[in-house]
Parts: C-alpha cells; structure tokens; sequence
C-alpha cells in the first residue's frame, strides 16, 4: 500500500553525506518546503557550498545559491544539527574493502554519532547501498545504544537511493522510492514524509527486501553489461559489429533489453552492489556463479582495450616511444567521478607497457595513478597530430570529436561515437569488428 500524500510540512530533515546521492536528495527536500541540515564531514565539501559552488557536474551552482537564500538550507560539518531535526537521512558512502568485502565504516560512525544525540520521536533512515540485514543487524543496534525502542521511541526504516548521476531524464522525485520501516509504526511515520516529496512511494515488507532491490537492479545491469563486453570481444573475433547487431535485435518488441559495452563498468554502486550481495549469499554457503563471471569479464576488459590497441600500432612503433592520448577518465560521461573507473587501470596498463600516456578530461583535473599524479591536458592540435593513439574512455558531450577526427592518425573509441564518421586516420572501436 502506499500511503496519501499529506501537504508540505515545516518539519526538519538532517541529510549525512553530501555526496552524488545525498546532495540532490538535500536540495529536493528544500525545494519542497522543508528545511534542510545537509551534514558532511569533508570539509573541503562544506566550503564550498557554503560559498554557493557545486563540486557535482550534475547540480549547477545557481542551485547551490538558490537552496541558501531560502534560509532553509543550512550547511555542517557536525552532528549537533541533527539534535534540532524531525528526519534523519544516511546517504554516506559504503565502498568495498581491499579483499572485495563490505565496508561499512561509515554507516557504523553515522549511527553511533546518532546514538548519543537521537531524540524520542525522530524518524532515521538509511539509503546508502548495503546488503540484507545491514539496517536491522547493524545499524538499529547501534541507535538502540540510546536506550529508545526502535518503532516506539525511534523509527528506523530503509529506502535505497536510485539516482543516476548525470541523467536528466530521470528527475530524482519522479524516481518511485521503494520505502520499508522496521516495524509497521516506522513505516507509517516515513513514509508520511517521503509522500509528500516523491510522486511515489513503494512500500515493500520489510528492510531486507529493499535492500535486496537495490541490489537486485544494479546486479542485473551488471551481469548483463559484462555479457554484452564479452560478446563485444567475440565480435571482434569474428569480425562483426556488435553495435549494428544490438541496434538489430531491439527492434524486437518483447523479450530484449538493450545493453551497450564500453571500456569497463564503473561508478559506486554497479560493480560494488553485486559484491555485496555475493559476499551476503557466501555466508550462508550460496554460490552467485553468475556474479563471479561477470565481475572477472568486467575485470578483464582494460587488458584487453590494451593488447587490442598494441595489434593496432604501427609495426615500426616501440612501445616505449607510443604517446597515447586518453579522452575521458571519468567513468561515464558528463560527470566528475572516477570511483571504479577503467579510465585509471587503462592508463596504468598502458605506461606498464611503457607508453607515454597522457589524458585529457574537462571534469576530471587530476588524478592519482600508482605513485604518480597526472594531470589533464590541453588537447592541441599537435598533441593529437604526435599521438601514436586517441583512446576514447568517456562519450562527454563536449567531446571535440570534430578535432580528433581531423588531427588524429589512430583513434580507439569503446564508446561507439564514431560510428559512420571518417577521419584523417584509421578508427578502432570497441566490438567494431575491426582487422
């Protein structure tokens, strides 16, 4: 059931995390009529919004400035706010660790900074991207520190978050908000609040079947991203162009759903979620077969983009001599984010082989590769008329791709946006079926 949307209320909302998730959620409270505690311990963040600029390519800095002159958005770097607060709002982050398991020290420093503030009656939620059992099993036992009784003095519930950074077809109200409260009171109380935001409320049995959606949505794009690459690869075999065969087979009406491959799966939650829903299977002794293939496939691709790209070299070329230009090290397009970008691990495949690598990324001013920083480059006309090869990792849309077709003597697109243009050199791309 999803409860009747109620009118806007003056009641407070904290939201910790004001990151690609939290900050968007923050600034959709405010513009509904809510006043708005956005808390994030990076300090760096905090400046910044407090001085109106957005450090998030998909929220413009006139949105910054127009959430802080309505008064009701108030910016901090500590948890007293969220003593004046009706809601509470988890969006921090939940990485993996080194051996792939899940990290959830932010969500355990978030609820025990909660448990010596909480008040009776305040309503907490968390939407950060977890496995089954987290909101239940770990963070209700770290609010209950508080001595308040979860669905009668607090109310806990979970909603995961379905942004997708840079996609503005899909306004983050107009997204339906699966919702579960941990008792049947918590679902009531939050959903409340959630319907008079979002234009729909999904409300699901329980905490774990919402967490499970969400990681059942991103699994599912996984798995089927990682297929497409593979069968991309055996495209290049057979000499076949994966890009016309897609465009092909979703012209059937039923029973497809077109996936599209590119130089490895990134961002925070794609090739994350599914690793934690494997290592969740795992402690129950359950195999996720299918998980585990995609995720070496995906894992398999930048060493594959590089030993393509050596075939490709002009025979007389040293390796060691190879300048290659790489275009975009965000890990999609038109955003400012490299967690789990194959942009990096191509890059440091590539000088492994003893390239000249450089990279160009209007988004992306620097980055951290091994023991080394880097930083973008100016993308000259002699810059592309010296490279051996333009490798294209992101399709951002001011891509000058004009210049690079004109300039370029040997380009390497995995992103398909070259398809039927000519250049001044020979162009390679991704599943293209080239020889």
């Amino acid at each position: 059931m999803v409860e009747s949307r109620g009118s806007v209320t003056d009641r407070k909302i904290a939201v910790i995390g004001l990151g690609n998730v939290g900050l968007p959620l923050a600034l959709l409270f405010v513009s509904k009529g809510f006043r708005v505690s956005g808390i994030d311990l990076d300090h760096a963040k905090i400046e910044k919004l407090r001085e109106g600029i957005s450090y998030l390519t998909n929220i413009e800095d006139k949105e910054i400035r127009a959430a802080l002159s309505t008064s009701r958005f108030i910016i901090a770097d500590q948890y007293k706010e969220i003593a004046k607060v009706d809601i509470v709002i988890i969006c921090v982050p939940t990485p993996l660790t080194a051996m792939n398991t899940p990290d959830l020290s932010f969500i355990k420093l978030a609820g025990n900074s909660l448990s010596s503030i909480i008040r009776k009656g305040q309503m907490v939620v968390l939407e950060s991207s977890t496995y089954p059992g987290t909101t239940k099993e770990v963070l209700q036992p770290l609010l209950e520190q508080s001595r308040l009784k979860i669905g009668v003095d607090i109310f806990l519930g979970y909603s995961p978050e379905r942004i997708d950074p840079g996609n503005k077809d899909f306004p983050i109200d107009k997204i339906p908000k699966v919702l579960a409260g941990v008792t049947a009171e918590c679902t009531r109380r939050i959903s409340q609040v959630y319907n008079q935001v979002f234009e729909r409320v999904v409300i699901v049995s329980s905490p774990e079947t919402a967490e499970f959606t969400k990681l059942l949505e991103n699994s599912y794009r996984f798995i089927n991203i990682s297929f497409i690459n593979q069968l991309a690869v055996v495209c290049d075999t057979l000499n076949l162009d994966v890009w016309e065969v897609i465009e092909a087979a979703k012209t059937k009406p039923y029973g497809y759903a077109p996936f599209y491959p590119g130089p490895g799966i990134g961002g925070q939650c794609i090739p994350v979620d599914p690793l934690y829903l494997q290592w969740k299977a795992s402690q129950y002794g359950v195999p996720t077969p299918f998980i585990e293939l995609s995720d070496k496939v995906n894992r398999a691709i930048p060493q594959y983009l590089v030993t393509q790209l050596k075939k490709h070299l002009s025979i007389e070329q040293r390796m060691d001599q190879a300048k290659i230009v790489v275009y975009g090290v965000s890990y999609k397009g038109d955003i400012n984010d490299t967690r789990e970008s194959s942009g990096l691990e191509m890059i440091r495949l590539l000088k492994k082989e003893g390239m000249d690598v450089s990279y160009h990324d209007p988004y992306i001013p620097s980055v951290h590769i091994g023991n080394e920083n880097m930083h973008s480059v100016e993308i000259t006309n002699e810059a592309l008329e010296e490279a051996a090869c333009v490798v294209i990792l992101a399709d951002h849309s001011c891509m000058p791709l004009d210049r690079i077709l004109r300039h370029a003597s040997l380009i390497y697109d995995t992103r398909n946006v070259t398809r039927g243009r000519i250049g001044k050199g020979k162009i390679i791309r991704l599943g293209g079926g080239n020889r």
